[in-house]
C-alpha cells in the first residue's frame, strides 16, 4: 500500500496567520490553483481510494486531485483538523497577534505542556483519533495494493506523521507545518508505514 498525505491549499485564515482548527474555511483562488497544480503532478497516480477531512478546504483539495478518477471518496471526521474552541479566528501573526492566554504558543513551541483553551481538542486526542484512522487502514489485509490519498490538515498530518514514527508528544512538531498542497508519501507493508518522502511541493 501507498499512501499519499496532503495538506489543504491555501485558505484566506491563511494568509491572515488565524487559528482555523475547526471553522470551516473554503480554499481561496492562490489555494485552488496550488491544488490544480499539484493534481497535474499527481495525473498519473493510480489512487484507488481518497480519505479526506470533512471540512471544505481538505475536501475541495481531495475533489482537485481526485479529477476524473471514478474513484470512492470517504469522509472521515478522524482526520479533521485539531479543535482550538474559542480561540478559533483569532492570529497569530506578529503584527496581530490577539491571543489571551499568554501560554498558548506551547501549542508549537512546547506541546508536552500545552492546555487546550475552553471547547478545543488537546494534543493527545488528536494523536489517539489519527492512530486509530491509521491503524485501520494498514491492518486492512484488503487494501494491501491500494494506492491512497489522505487529504488533512496540519497538525492532523503532523499528528497521521508522529504515529508512523512513533514520536513522543514532545516531539509531536518535528518536521514542522507542511507548506500547503504538501504532500508525503508513505509505504505500508506488513502492518507497518514508513515515510518515503516527507512534505514535497509542486509549485
Amino acid at each position: 500500500m501507498k499512501l499519499y498525505i496532503i495538506r489543504h491549499g491555501e485558505t484566506e485564515w491563511n494568509v491572515k496567520r488565524r487559528f482555523q482548527g475547526r471553522s470551516d474555511i473554503p480554499l481561496n483562488d492562490e489555494g485552488r490553483r496550488l491544488a490544480h497544480i499539484t493534481a497535474e503532478a499527481l495525473k498519473s497516480v493510480p489512487f484507488t481510494k481518497i480519505y479526506t477531512s470533512p471540512l471544505k478546504r481538505a475536501y475541495e483539495t481531495a475533489m482537485i486531485i481526485k479529477g476524473e478518477r471514478e474513484i470512492p471518496v470517504i469522509v472521515e471526521p478522524r482526520i479533521i483538523e485539531i479543535g482550538f474552541g474559542e480561540y478559533e479566528g483569532l492570529c497569530c501573526g506578529k503584527d496581530n497577534y490577539n491571543i489571551p492566554d499568554p501560554e498558548f504558543m506551547n501549542f508549537f513551541d512546547k506541546p508536552e505542556a500545552y492546555k487546550p483553551p475552553n471547547g478545543a481538542e488537546g494534543i493527545e486526542e488528536l494523536k489517539a483519533r489519527t492512530a486509530d484512522f491509521l491503524q485501520e487502514i494498514v491492518y486492512n489485509k484488503n487494501m494491501e495494493s491500494d494506492t491512497i490519498l489522505v487529504s488533512t490538515h496540519g497538525a492532523a498530518l503532523r499528528g497521521i506523521l508522529s504515529n508512523i514514527n512513533k514520536l513522543g508528544i514532545e516531539d509531536f512538531w518535528r518536521g514542522g507545518v507542511h507548506k500547503n498542497c504538501a504532500v508525503t508519501l508513505a509505504d505500508v507493508r506488513d502492518g507497518r508505514a514508513v515515510i518515503i518522502e516527507e512534505g514535497k511541493t509542486y509549485y
